[in-house]
């Protein structure tokens, strides 16, 4: 049923007569359904080849076996899997750690894996048969790293305690502490001559320690913020680290001189491999990425994109000519390091897209960002505009003036701003909420503004002064959206307290409750003669209620993850709502039904409707803007 979106949300870019005549030939079927108007999915002849699917909970660390046929991944599930390269089968799964683990080492003979764990332990597995041989007890610390010295017979480990220990593997003794970091130890590793173990720290440091004494020998400094990882080249001269200053450096193990420093990450980076020849550098990070660097020129070569969440971890295959990548989005992705290339970037913001709005004339798109920007889009050809910045958080929330002249955006930095949305112009800042602002919205008159905080209330302004004129209370957690009816008379807000409450804009007055969810609101819509109120919840349903008797007239049943926004269309007949578990669908107002469903590669955070009544902008987590025509409806 969704072939024809699927097609055209990959392959319309392709200048191919015959995948164009495909294209035309899908096009005509005569179902609903929601047609892509850009190439909004990742499609074929690009740079990934295989996701791996299995783990139920972010995955934190990924290694390879020596002879580059299987990985190892570790996640925030408690387990580690062991997969087949070729098949992305999972071939077994290794239980014991009683807590997330974080990161994996295997022994150079390729027959165990040691693995870190929240839980205070390291341990010792047969890769082959899965059997959990030894527990090391790492005091009462979590352990965040580890690493095999090259003969196999000693392990490192780095700890939230600031320390690090060596311990031996075949008899579990601890045989030795490295103490000097200030903060606690993120990440080791050891020289390919075993003689020397770099460390690195939330200190913002790197440090070289004598592996047979334990004497801390040099401190690299240079880093801003701290220092996430560490990795030394094939001929163990310098070594490469990455940091939540966004950059990676490269430094002369030697001298401990920073001799280059990467840049071009929107945000930290978590982890670095280096390609057997010792040329080139593969980066991730949180903004979702990968990015191939040249190691002696410092050049961004390529960025690598298709996670929908913080990429930690990556390795690269003993060929070098494919990277394993592991993410927050329960994932990891096998990449053609050589070929393939994309033939476009997917055009967006680096970060998760919140809310998106739309002019009253129907022609531009405002989108809000986890990456603390809005953007402007051309909705008829898909185009980023413009882009504004100025709040120092995440932008949560947008709403346009009847005019379409200037727009609101609510952000995590707790205010609030006006822009003039020809000239980009950051014309008032609001301040006032002592949280996040999650919502914003403009009154008929488009004189005052509503917006909705994390501060558990609602907050009325005047627009052309500032001035705070009247606070709601009364939800008991944080206010999640917020809409007013179209006859300007009343508010409708929804909270993580599970309900909706009805309030009157003049007032302040709270008039009713809306219970029925079982678990937090995330967005509310109302119909056009403003007599019903739609919901979405993380009880992953929609909720149709009477707008005067606080009745609950229907339950929209189908997603199988959080329902995040929702929007009904001009004519009131249908709705549109976006889930985290990646889809957008199309329901019937008045029987529930459901009639089309897009499924996209990551989770949609909003939706909302043009005035045309069939284009559709949505955006989501990986920080895409989608554009999609509904046909046949």
């Amino acid at each position: 049923m969704q072939l024809a979106g699927q097609l055209w949300g990959r392959m319309q870019h392709f200048e191919v007569p015959e995948i164009q005549a495909m294209l035309e030939v899908a096009k005509q079927q005569v179902v609903p359904w929601l047609r892509p108007l850009t190439s909004n999915l990742i499609s074929p002849g690009g740079s990934l080849r295989l996701t791996l699917t299995g783990h139920s909970a972010p995955v934190n660390a990924v290694a390879l076996t020596p002879d580059g046929k299987q990985v190892i991944s570790a996640s925030d599930d408690k387990t580690l899997k062991l997969w087949n390269l070729e098949t992305g089968k999972d071939e077994r799964t290794f239980q014991g750690h009683s807590s997330v683990v974080n990161a994996i080492a295997i022994t150079p003979d390729g027959k165990r894996v040691i693995s870190a764990s929240y839980d205070n332990t390291l341990k010792l597995w047969n890769l082959e048969t899965g059997k959990d041989e030894a527990t090391f007890q790492e005091s009462s610390y979590w352990v965040r790293a580890v690493a095999i010295t090259p003969d196999g017979k000693r392990v490192i480990s780095a700890s939230y305690d600031n320390k690090l220990k060596l311990w031996n593997l075949e008899t579990g003794k601890d045989e030795r502490t490295f103490q000097g970091h200030s903060y606690w130890v993120r990440a080791v590793a050891i020289t390919p001559d075993g003689k020397w173990v770099i460390s690195a720290s939330h200190d913002n440091k790197l440090k070289l320690w004598n592996l047979e004494t334990g004497k801390d020998e040099r401190t690299f400094q240079g880093h801003s913020h701290w220092v996430r990882a560490v990795v030394i080249t094939p001929d163990g001269k310098r070594v490469i680290s990455p940091s939540d200053d966004n950059t990676l450096k490269l430094w002369n193990l030697e001298t401990g001189k920073d001799e280059r420093t990467f840049q071009g990450h929107s945000n930290a980076v978590n982890a670095v491999a280096i390609t057997p020849d010792g040329k080139r550098v593969i980066s991730a990070s949180d903004d979702n990425t990968l990015k191939l660097w040249n190691l002696e020129t410092g050049k961004d070569e390529r960025t690598f994109q298709g996670h929908s969440n913080t990429v930690n971890a990556v390795a690269i295959t003993p060929d070098g000519k494919r990277v394993i990548s592991a993410s927050d989005d329960n994932t990891l992705k096998l990449w053609n390091l050589e070929t393939g290339k994309d033939k476009r970037t997917f055009q967006g913001h680096s970060n998760a897209v919140n809310a998106v709005a739309i002019t009253p004339d129907g022609k531009w798109v405002i989108s809000a960002s986890d990456d603390n920007t809005l953007k402007l889009w051309n909705l008829e050809t898909g185009k980023d505009e413009r882009t504004f910045q100025g709040h120092s958080n995440a932008v949560n929330a947008v709403a346009i003036t009847r005019d379409g002249k200037r727009m609101i955006s609510a952000s995590d930095d707790n205010k609030l701003k006006l822009w003039n949305l020809e000239t980009g112009k950051d014309e008032r800042t609001f301040q006032g909420h002592g949280n996040a602002v999650n919502a914003v919205a403009i009154t008929r008159d488009g004189k005052r503004v509503i917006s909705a905080s994390s501060d558990n209330t609602l907050k009325l302004r005047n627009l052309e002064t500032g001035k705070d004129e009247r606070t709601f209370q009364g939800h008991s957690n944080r206010v999640r959206t917020v809409t007013i009816t179209p006859n300007g008379k009343r508010v409708i807000s929804a909270s993580d307290d599970n309900t909706l409450k009805l309030w009157n804009l003049k007032t302040g007055k709270h008039e009713r409750t809306f219970q029925g969810h079982s678990d937090r609101v995330r967005a509310v819509a109302i119909t056009r003669d403003g007599k019903r109120v739609i919901s979405a919840s993380n009880d992953k349903t929609l909720k149709l209620w009477n707008l005067e008797t606080g009745k609950d007239e229907r339950t929209f049943q189908g997603h199988s993850g959080w329902v995040s926004a929702v929007a009904i269309t001009p004519n009131g007949k249908r709705v549109i709502s976006a889930s985290d578990d990646n889809t957008l669908k199309l329901w019937n107002l008045e029987t529930g039904e459901e009639i089309a469903t897009f499924t996209g590669e990551a989770p949609f955070y909003c939706c909302v409707i043009a005035p045309d009544g069939v284009t559709v902008v949505a955006g989501e987590s990986s920080g895409r803007v989608h554009f999609l025509r509904l046909e046949n409806v």
